[in-house]
């Protein structure tokens, strides 16, 4: 079990992909990201989401992501933050999505 304290330490904000390109150096199937997430400035992400996802869709397309993990390194990419989604029944990646559009950087709670 984790405290009220814990959970607030985690920043989780809504950002929107400006860019998705291949990343054909990362282990498993992947995309290097750029996300806007407003005051809080554009990201970089690796996320494997191809099985699902064609890069040319992403553009535009709202996630959530936690922004305060330290950079990791990924091959020769530093991943900014950790883009959330749900693992279906083939443990593929399903991106958690705003039901509504909101302004870059609002934060969940």
């Amino acid at each position: 079990m984790i405290t009220w304290d814990d959970f607030e330490k985690i920043d989780i904000r809504v950002g929107t992909i400006i860019a998705a390109s291949d990343f054909p150096k990362a282990r498993q199937p992947a995309y290097q990201l750029s996300i806007d997430f407003g005051e809080q400035g554009i990201k970089k992400s690796s996320a494997q989401i191809t099985k699902l996802y064609q890069k040319e869709a992403l553009t535009g397309k709202q996630v959530i992501a936690v922004i305060n993990f330290p950079p990791k390194q990924i091959a020769d990419f530093f991943s900014e933050c950790l883009v959330l989604g749900v693992y279906n029944e083939n443990k593929e990646v399903v991106l958690l999505q705003p039901a509504q559009p909101v302004k870059n950087g609002c934060k969940i709670g």
